[in-house]
């Protein structure tokens, strides 16, 4: 239940994140090229937030234990 809150936390960032950097593409309608709109939004606390949502929802994912199907295998339960 703790992982899915997470991950839910992790995609609104990630969405938050991904609006901001779509709507600040209107920059470019105004004269700025292609690498001060990169440079723009790298220094945008809100444009981060689509980094920061990617990682909390990589965490958030169930790691695979690579001996599963021998701990299955030989469990008595």
């Amino acid at each position: 239940m703790v992982r899915f809150f997470f991950f839910l936390i992790g995609f609104g960032l990630t969405i938050i994140g991904s609006v901001y950097i779509i709507i600040y593409l209107n920059l470019t309608t105004i004269g700025y090229n292609f690498l001060d709109y990169v440079n723009f939004i790298i220094r945008r606390i809100e444009c981060l937030n689509l980094l920061i949502g990617l990682i909390i929802m990589y965490l958030s994912l169930p790691k695979e234990d690579k001996n599963e199907s021998y701990i299955r295998y030989f469990s008595k339960f």
